[in-house]
Parts: C-alpha cells; structure tokens; sequence
C-alpha cells in the first residue's frame, strides 16, 4: 500500500475528526432523550458532574447560556429530579446548584460504559502516542473555544448591523 500524500492525509484526519465530532452528536442526542432533557439541559448535567456543585452564574457561564435560560434550565432539571438548589455552606444568600444521586446514576448508566469503553481502546496506544493523542486533543479543544466565540461575535456584529439585540451568552 502506497503512503498517502500529505495533502490526502490532512483531509482524511479532517475528515475522520469531523466524523468524530458527529458521532459524538449522536451519542448526546441520545443520552439526552434517554434522561428526558434537552441538549442545554444535558450539558448542564455534565458540566455539574465534572466540577461538582456550583452557583447558578459559574454554571450559566461555563454552559455560554444567559441568567434568565440558566434559571429556566435549572428549573426544569430541578423538577426532573436531577438538580437540587441548596444554601452554600457559610452564606444563607447563595445558593448552590448540585446533581441528585438520581442524576449521578443516570450520568454513569450512560457515560460509564462510553468511558471504560474508550479506555479500553487507548490503552493500546503506546505513551508517545498518547501524548500526541493529548497534545492533538488539547489543541483541537482551544481550536473549538476560539472558533465559537469567532462565530458569537459574528451573531453580535450582525445583530448590531441590523439594529437587533442579542443576548450575551
């Protein structure tokens, strides 16, 4: 077999992280629908897991939605059962959004399998390879960041153009 040439091999790893990135649509798509809940939803449940319990704000921030849909996410996950609103520790005025054990059995009914599954699959990697594996994934996630807020700005600089207004998110 004839190696490719560079231009081929860039487009086919193009192509195959495109093919990635849809995969992993597919994967939250039904997860989601699993649960019950819609994507934004979703991905606030997987934000709380990762971090633990935050306030409303940090949550609203690290999921790039504005106070009033966080508060109406949080208020549909809380009366699905998967968020509970508790008083932080030492301040009676905040109030600390945390997943139920509800939420954290559902999470690892679905994501515990797709991990152990993909460490299974890494752990033939050689330490190289896994440290270009990171080093690629790292980058492509920075990549992700700067090209979302690229297109916010679009949707901005559009709505100002137009005379419209557009929520910060």
């Amino acid at each position: 077999m004839t190696t490719p040439d560079r231009e081929t091999l860039l487009s086919e790893v193009a192509w195959a992280i495109a093919r990635f990135q849809n995969a992993s649509d597919l994967v939250d798509e039904a997860a989601a629908q699993h649960v019950g809940v819609n994507r934004t939803d979703l991905r606030c449940m997987g934000l709380l897991n990762a971090h633990g319990p935050m306030t409303a704000g940090r949550l609203g921030a690290a999921a790039q939605l504005s106070p009033g849909a966080t508060t109406v996410a949080i208020d549909r996950l809380e009366r699905a059962g998967y968020v509970r609103r508790v008083r932080a520790g030492g301040d009676r005025r905040s109030v600390l959004v945390e997943l139920t054990s509800e939420a954290r059995t559902r999470i690892e009914e679905i994501y515990g399998p797709v991990g152990r599954a993909g460490m299974e699959r890494l752990a033939r990697y050689s330490d190289a390879e896994l440290q270009l594996l990171h080093d690629f994934l790292a980058e492509g996630y920075h990549l992700q960041v700067e090209q979302a807020a690229r297109i916010r700005d679009m949707s901005r600089a559009q709505a100002s153009i137009q005379g419209d207004t557009v929520e910060p998110r």
